[in-house]
């Protein structure tokens, strides 16, 4: 029988720092020509897109976390009173997003990803909207300057290595007063998974490696929106949590989804012995009265608009005509 592992205060807190170190991202706008740091294989994120697409039965059941957030995204879209022509949607997979358009939101669709399998899965379905299928890298966009009425994506563009660079190709692609909303895994996401993994890993084997992707956090995302050109930009966050019988039913369904492990470092394969404890200390440190687990998804909701003649600019420091104290009558 495995004896549950009960670690200490201590342990916790030094390891959900170590956690914090190896899932958090630091961003910056690099100069033309530097190297971009990798830290995703992309190509092994393209593999697990198509492995997770080709389980259709398994893939669809596990929609309900990437159709709920694209709902989200498509509402703030919506709240945008204006007729879009044309939409592409970054990282669209099967098409989330799609679920939750209108023709009185948009005429034409672009569904972007880096798998065509993901792309291609239901295919057959038919939607209000004119919907096209593009294989695109979304590190590389070809869409021509000035073009795009507006770009969304929703939950893809924290596997992206050059996020900086990549909101950079947006706001360049989008037409003047164009619109970009998206959403992002925030830091904290998964942090239950997170932080058990690490406790079992350094318990059982003397060390920790990343098994979580690192992720940004709000303050990260409103910096990089507005020094990619961005302007009007709003960022706010959202928490969902969802309840599984165990660890390894929420394993199961982030692969199902495409959303397992694609860290350039990460280590092809934990131990049994290491998978058996984390199961544990996840059960013990945030389990539920009933037995189930609870992970937590934070979400970063973003939008930004690029600039225009027409675009509403700031009042200059000093050009008020009327005190703050007075309007608020102290």
């Amino acid at each position: 029988m495995f004896a549950r592992l009960r670690p200490s205060t201590q342990a916790v807190a030094a390891v959900s720092a170590a956690a914090g170190r190896l899932t958090r991202r630091n961003y910056a706008i690099a100069s033309p020509g530097a190297a971009v740091f990798q830290i995703f294989n992309r190509h092994v994120k393209t593999r697990q897109r198509d492995r997770a697409a080709l389980d259709v039965e398994k893939s669809r059941t596990t929609d309900y976390l990437k159709d709920e957030i694209a709902a989200r995204v498509a509402d703030r879209l919506e709240d945008i009173k204006r007729d879009f022509h044309t939409v592409v949607d970054l990282g669209s997979g099967c098409g989330h997003i799609v679920k939750h358009v209108n023709n009185t939101m948009m005429q034409k669709l672009v569904m972007c990803d880096i798998s065509e399998k993901a792309l291609l899965r239901d295919a057959d379905q038919q939607f209000p909207v004119q919907v096209e299928r593009r294989v695109v890298d979304e590190e590389h966009l070809p869409f021509e300057e000035d073009s795009l009425d507006a770009v969304v994506s929703s939950l893809s563009m924290h596997w992206v290595n050059d996020l900086p660079g990549t909101l950079i190709q947006v706001r360049k692609a989008l037409k003047p007063d164009g619109v970009f909303v998206g959403a992002v895994f925030g830091g904290d996401t998964l942090f239950e998974l997170r932080t058990s993994l690490q406790l079992a890993e350094t318990e059982r084997e003397g060390g920790v490696s990343p098994h979580v992707s690192p992720m940004t956090d709000s303050s990260d995302m409103s910096r990089l929106l507005s020094r990619a050109g961005f302007t009007l930009t709003t960022v706010d966050v959202d928490e969902i949590q969802v309840n599984y019988p165990s660890m390894f039913e929420l394993m199961d369904d982030l692969k199902a989804m495409g959303e397992n492990n694609a860290v350039l470092s990460r280590r092809a394969i934990l131990k049994r012995d290491t998978l058996l404890a984390a199961a544990s200390i996840y059960k013990e440190l945030h389990g539920n009265p009933d037995g189930t687990i609870p992970a937590t998804f934070q979400i970063i909701y973003m939008i930004g608009w690029k600039p225009s003649a027409s675009t509403p600019l700031p009042k200059k420091r000093g050009s008020a005509t009327k005190s703050l104290k007075d309007e608020l009558g102290n």
